[in-house]
């Protein structure tokens, strides 16, 4: 096998240190990309030191690998596959991503992932073209093949290995073969070869005719930059090839106007731009100018450069000790070109946040509240991009904590307010307080284990504290911790506590006469049912003020008909909603109850000639919210509606029957509804007639 990338790692931070008292596990090698031969042996490094024993394992494709004759793990932990094969019959193969996983009794790491491919040769994607070119001109034979490895690119003239020795044949890695200041020596059949380990194979021939003497012709490139992506440190060559008479003058710049500069920079041929060992500062459009010599005659081309750079680690995860009911955070930060995604292992498998695991930050930061013996562990930090990985690892262990205070005892909580909780809990003993520095109150939203924990530290000598700025009606978990100079103590017991409600938003209700003895009252449901308990229904006539009858519903009830009503009265309407916190503010509402049988037969007749009369029915609705004044208002405009002029286009008689305190509408016309609805302060009126 051949390696194209050679194995890279990170030292461990903890490679020569007894950290918690062990030497930590760590990769000393892990396993490289590489590229292995069908038939020949593949080997795979993993090197690793630790407290042992140590188990090493490896996947394919995240399935185990079983050892046996074909595989096998040498005592030094190097993966040994003595046939690397790919049977198509069987869709089986030795290619894939490989890892390494290694454990002892602290926990597991995982090594980063290394691909490994079957070196291949498949035919060409392109093969060079026959064409015709002038004296003195420029000729330009490509072919295209993707092999793994790259492929190596030479080429023939007439079955004879073309020299690279003369100046005016250059042979770029891609495959395309230039020949500047084209002679009638250079005229024959030109082929590729490509090669690597896999096989090699050759082109389609194409005839190179060199033609009379040229005549002039403006500069023409004819073939400009490509875009290309390339990881630091390799090597970008840019192509630019013109051809005119007189020969153009080839020169490069820089889109954003910055220096190409000179260190790594070679020019290839008579306008190639080579740059060997890039850098992230040589990412950038460049633009290729092609210009007549005496003149301003000039044409570009341009192709952006991109140097991706694959992750470094600025801040690692450090290794700690914290005792069960503690708290550990773990930090992690990678940079990288483009921007590296951060994941966590666990004991080598996907971290998953639960209520006291969390990931914030961007997955920069791990936090690890109220510790227990299932988070004790190794946790990996990996960062990946396109252009690498990388991965650092911290172990997380638990201490007796003999010397730490015990856990607070006694912690209860009482609801001050809709946005505050009052906490207390027991004092200590003189032997376990001498040992205390101050407390830690923890609370958070029950049922939510994405919220935010809220944290409050108060003096050893404070044995109560109130909570504030909390949301109403909402039921949070608290827990009590202890600290000495030593760490904190195991948390107290849990407990639940809600803050008071407040009374419900006064409901909206319609009502509706069905006939004279009867109505029908709607009301809104609110959006969340579980602020309040119910709603109670009061009515009364205006004539008498005691109350004539009152019902109570439960919160998903939002209709109710009232019937055996004192006929052709006016009824004061009261709809409250309430819960344990107390009752809404009221909404109130007058209905008067029309007279069935004169409603019935005014509907039926025609008491104007309108221009609705056709319709079945005729509405004015009129809104004023002046305070007490409105009614008077409403009064007086019902009074004037009823001119004939004002609604009627031919002469119509109007009466006002002693209803609703001299409130009526046309002949034989009794208003159906007169509703007033009063909220707080404000008057809402509505005066409806059908």
């Amino acid at each position: 096998f051949i390696s194209l990338i050679m194995p890279s790692f990170l030292p461990s931070l903890f490679s020569s240190l007894c950290v918690l008292g062990a030497l930590e596990l760590a990769f000393l090698k892990e396993p490289g990309d590489v590229i292995a031969v069908r038939g020949r042996p593949l080997m795979l490094d993993c090197q690793v030191e630790g407290e042992g024993p140590i188990a090493i394992t490896w996947r394919l494709n995240g399935v185990p690998i079983a050892t046996g004759t074909r595989a096998t793990v040498l005592t030094n932990g190097t993966l040994l596959i003595r046939n690397f094969s790919k049977r198509r019959e069987s869709n089986e193969t030795d290619a894939g991503e490989y890892e390494c996983a290694v454990q002892n009794r602290y926990g597991m790491l995982v090594s980063r992932k290394a691909r490994v491919q079957l070196a291949s040769l498949p035919k060409f994607l392109s093969h060079p073209e026959s064409m015709h070119v002038d004296v003195g001109g420029v000729a330009r034979l490509t072919c295209q093949v993707n092999g793994i490895p790259e492929a190596n690119i030479t080429w023939q003239k007439d079955r004879c290995s073309l020299s690279t020795d003369n100046h005016r044949y250059t042979l770029l890695p891609n495959g395309v073969l230039q020949i500047t200041g084209v002679q009638r020596t250079d005229s024959g059949l030109f082929r590729c070869i490509a090669s690597n380990i896999a096989n090699t194979r050759y082109s389609h021939e194409a005839q190179l005719t060199v033609t009379g003497s040229r005549i002039y012709k403006e500069p023409v490139i004819l073939s400009g930059p490509q875009n290309l992506t390339i990881n630091v440190h390799q090597t970008a060559i840019l192509e630019c090839v013109a051809t005119g008479n007189p020969r153009p003058i080839v020169s490069w710049s820089r889109l954003d106007g910055r220096s190409i500069g000179v260190e790594g920079i070679q020019v290839l041929g008579t306008g190639n731009l080579m740059i060997s060992d890039a850098t992230l500062q040589h990412s950038g459009v460049y633009v290729c100018s092609a210009n007549r010599p005496g003149s301003r005659s000039r044409r570009t081309a341009l192709g952006r450069l991109v140097v991706q750079a694959p992750p470094e680690f600025v801040q690692w995860p450090q290794s700690v000790s914290r005792p069960a009911g503690a708290s550990a955070v773990f930090s992690c930060t990678a940079s990288g070109v483009p921007d590296p995604h951060l994941i966590w292992l666990k004991n080598g498998k996907l971290l998953i946040p639960s209520s006291n695991v969390k990931l914030t930050n961007g997955n920069t930061t791990l936090a690890i509240t109220r510790i227990t013996p299932e988070d004790e562990a190794i946790y990996q930090c990996i960062a990946e991009n396109s252009a690498g990985t990388n991965q650092a690892s911290a172990r997380l262990a638990i201490s007796q904590g003999s010397e730490l205070p015990e856990a607070p005892s006694g912690l209860q909580a009482a609801a001050l307010s809709s946005s505050s909780l009052q906490l207390t809990w027991d004092q200590p003993a003189e032997h376990v307080s001498q040992q205390i520095i101050g407390y830690v109150l923890h609370i958070r939203k029950l049922g939510e284990p994405d919220s935010a924990e809220l944290q409050e530290a108060v003096s050893k000598t404070t044995f109560k504290h109130e909570f504030s700025n909390l949301e109403a009606a909402t039921t949070y978990s608290i827990y009590l911790k202890a600290y000495s100079a030593l760490g904190g103590s195991q948390q107290s017991d849990s407990i639940m506590a809600s803050t008071l409600g407040g009374v419900p938003s006064p409901p909206s209700f319609f009502t509706k006469v069905l006939n004279q003895t009867a109505m029908q009252v709607y009301w809104e449901l609110p959006s969340k049912p579980g602020k309040l308990e119910g709603f109670r229904l009061e009515y009364h006539s205006v004539s008498n003020p005691e109350v004539q009858g009152q019902e109570t519903f439960p919160a998903h009830i939002n209709t109710h008909t009232i019937s055996h009503l004192e006929p052709a009265a006016i009824y004061e309407i009261q709809l409250v909603a309430f819960n344990g916190n107390g009752d809404s503010p009221s909404n109130r509402r007058l209905v008067s109850l029309a007279e069935g049988e004169r409603a019935a037969a005014g509907r039926t007749g025609s008491s104007c000639n309108c221009d609705q009369a056709d319709s079945s029915t005729s509405a004015l609705l009129v809104g004023l919210h002046s305070g007490l004044a409105c009614i008077l208002c409403c009064l007086l405009l019902v009074l004037l509606a009823y001119r004939r002029n004002f609604f009627c286009r031919k002469g119509e008689s109007w009466e006002t029957p002693p209803t609703l305190n001299g409130v009526s509408g046309p002949k034989g016309h009794t208003p159906e509804s007169f509703e007033l609805s009063q909220v707080n302060t404000h008057t809402h009126a509505w005066m409806i007639i059908k």
